[in-house]
């Protein structure tokens, strides 16, 4: 019997002990307390790298300018992977335009894709997006001195150009199929370009893209917004499909981000020089 109790008695003082040394260790010893527990590592982010697609080529968006780049979406994907613990340097940009921007989510090329995408439920079949975190509106560029386009019912039987793979050309299709031209490009600074060299009558997509381009030196007093917007196109993040967690920190940090207003600073430094008139912000994640 005393064998037994001398038994229990050491058995209670090894888990005394263990205890102990647990609670000390989470006290950081002298009741201070110890230090933050490592942050969650960051799904798709391996050794807290990023792989983000942007547009290489659209002012005030996206601008590959050298080896630096600079706009809206830029701003924006910096400030989501900073929240995300991914600093700008560790950060590989990529170009992502039109129909590749699906293709470079699914097959894993990036991690993420801030390029005015328009959330559609097309494409949510075949990945997923945070946000919104902008909305634009689908409108006309045209050349200084035009009179006569004043909106898309206007067109009838003149040239329009869009980029392939793109929500702007489907909406110009659906709606207006057989009264426009439309004359497909890969790349927006191209569509910009025919305009100015008078190749096409008008350039389609998003006012906020269009505002870029009419702000450039080369193009500012050449081209003009027509300011008579048909959609509403609402920009997500790409994400690949099925990655919730990402989806779930990228919507966190986007409403971060127009919370303690970065976003709103964001474009009065890419877009408003242009004279855009910047809007209310969206709910990214919400209802």
């Amino acid at each position: 019997m005393a064998n037994t109790i001398r038994r229990w008695a050491r058995l209670a003082v090894v888990a005394l002990t263990g205890l102990m040394v647990t609670t000390l260790a989470a006290c950081g010893g002298g009741g201070e307390p110890g230090p933050n527990p490592a942050p969650a590592p960051v799904p798709g982010a391996a050794g807290g790298k990023l792989t983000i697609g942007i547009p290489f080529d659209e002012p005030g968006i996206g601008l590959k300018d050298g080896t630096s780049y600079r706009g809206f979406d830029v701003q924006t994907a910096t400030y989501v992977a900073k929240a995300l613990g991914v600093p700008e340097a560790n950060i590989t940009w990529k170009e992502a335009v039109g129909s590749e921007r699906e293709r470079m989510l699914a097959n894993g090329e990036v991690d993420l894709v801030f390029s005015t995408f328009s959330i559609t439920d097309a494409r949510k079949e075949v990945i997923d997006f945070a946000g919104p975190y902008f909305t634009a509106h689908q409108d006309l560029l045209v050349r200084r001195n035009e009179e006569e386009i004043t909106s898309p019912e206007t067109l009838n039987g003149r040239d329009l150009c869009a980029v392939t793979g793109t929500t702007s050309a489907a909406n110009v299709l659906a709606r207006y199929q057989g009264r426009i031209q439309l004359k497909e490009f890969p790349r927006w600074s191209d569509c910009v370009q025919a305009l100015a060299d008078s190749q096409v009558d008008a350039v389609t997509t998003d006012d906020l893209i269009l505002a870029g381009y009419a702000a450039e030196p080369q193009y500012r007093g050449v081209l003009k917004v027509v300011g008579k917007g048909f959609s509403d196109e609402h920009y997500g993040v790409g994400v690949r499909k099925g990655n919730t967690a990402l989806l779930n920190q990228v919507n966190a940090a986007l409403r971060q981000y127009i919370a303690d207003g970065s976003w709103r600073r964001a474009l009065n430094i890419s877009v408003a020089p242009s004279g855009y008139s910047i809007p209310e912000p969206p709910n990214p994640g919400g209802a």
